[in-house]
C-alpha cells in the first residue's frame, strides 16, 4: 500500500521516523520488515536501535538483487509520471495533488496480485465517483 507524504529535500533520519509513524503505523502497526536502499536515513544509530526495540526486521537491498527494492522503484516512477502529467500547467502544487494520487495508486489493480492494495488490506471497493 502506498503512502505520501509532502518532504523537502534534505530529510532526516530523525523526520523520517516521525513520517513513518505518522503515514504508515498508525494505520498498519509495526511491520515483521522493512525493506530499504541503503539510504543513510534507515541505517544510521538511530534507525538500528528503533528496529532492535520494536522487532522489526530491515533488509538492504544490493546491486546484485536489486528486485528487493524494485517494487518501491516502479511505484516511484508511476508517482513521478502522474505528478508530472497532472501538474503540468501548475508545477508547484505537486504536493496538493498526493491524497488523489495515493488513492488512485491504492485504488488500482496490480497486475502481480490482480489486486488493489486497498482490497489486499481489508477494504472493499472503495467509492471514487
Amino acid at each position: 500500500m502506498v503512502h505520501l507524504a509532502p518532504v523537502r529535500d534534505k530529510v532526516t533520519g530523525k523526520q523520517a521516523a516521525q513520517l513513518f509513524l505518522d503515514s504508515v503505523f498508525r494505520y498498519h502497526g509495526l511491520p515483521e520488515t522493512i525493506v530499504s536502499d541503503g539510504d543513510l536515513r534507515f541505517t544510521g544509530a538511530f534507525w538500528d536501535t528503533l528496529f532492535q526495540l520494536i522487532g522489526t526486521k530491515l533488509t538492504m537491498s544490493t546491486a546484485d538483487h536489486p528486485q528487493t527494492d524494485g517494487q518501491t522503484k516502479r511505484v516511484n516512477r508511476v508517482l513521478d509520471d502522474t505528478l508530472r502529467i497532472i501538474c503540468a500547467e501548475a508545477p508547484r502544487s505537486w504536493s496538493d495533488q498526493l491524497p488523489m494520487v495515493g488513492f488512485a495508486l491504492n485504488n488500482a489493480v496490480h497486475a502481480s496480485t490482480v489486486f488493489t492494495p486497498f482490497y489486499l488490506n481489508g477494504y472493499d471497493s472503495l467509492r471514487y465517483r
